[in-house]
């Protein structure tokens, strides 16, 4: 799964002489919570963050009149408030390695830049998430079961063949490993007629370690 597929090609992007007031108005405008800062090649050389726009940006409760914070807002520009140097990631780095680098990072989104740095899109923490969703079937009604087992060869084989037994039917599979090695693993299966379902609830239950069930 790369990042090519998942990310928001042709992002708003601000240049560096942008004013703080455009800035406001592009995030507010587009609902985005960042906007990378270009130069005029389009080179990726800083970002901005709906954080960084407010705390820059004059307070309601300021004693300045009200052609000073026009002045204020129009006088600074994004590089004067955006962070150089920002972490960028390629269109074919993988998820599972861009969402690691997001927790590492404590960030929310990353500029996607080519091998010249252009930018070429952005991916977010809500980008990750509509993955998350997809990869589960989510929006699939289905049945969830938990199930705790050692990390031995055969172990989700052996899972899978009492699923197939009962014609059970896989939206998907998720696995988590424990810190003693076992792992657990998540199935979501699509629902089922009910002698079949609680033959295989029965039946897992009976031989492995099923921690839930639910439909």
């Amino acid at each position: 799964m790369r990042t090519a597929n998942w990310m928001t090609k042709e992002p708003v992007s601000v240049l560096p002489t942008t004013s703080l007031a455009k800035c406001q108005k592009l995030l507010k405008m587009h609902n985005i919570r960042r906007l990378p800062v270009v130069d005029e090649d389009n080179h990726v050389i800083g970002i901005l963050s709906d954080r960084d726009v407010k705390s820059a940006s004059p307070s309601k409760a300021s004693s300045l009149e009200v052609h000073e914070m026009n002045y204020l807002l129009a006088e600074v520009k994004a590089k004067d408030i955006m962070a150089t140097n920002p972490i960028t990631v390629k269109s074919e780095d993988s998820i599972a390695d861009v969402a690691r680098l997001m927790l590492d990072e404590k960030v929310g989104g990353f500029p996607v830049v080519d091998d010249e740095n252009h930018l070429i899109g952005v991916i977010t923490d809500q980008d990750i998430f509509k993955v998350f969703v997809d990869i589960c079937g989510a929006h699939i009604k289905g049945i969830d079961i938990t199930i705790e087992c050692s990390d031995e060869p055969g172990t989700l084989a052996f899972l899978l063949e009492i699923i197939v037994k009962y014609n059970g039917r896989i939206i998907s599979v998720l696995t988590s490993f424990l810190p003693n090695g076992d792992r657990h693993i998540f199935l979501r299966l699509h629902p089922m007629p009910a002698d079949k379902r609680d033959g295989l609830h029965s039946e897992l239950a009976e031989k492995t370690k099923l921690l839930a069930w639910n439909e």
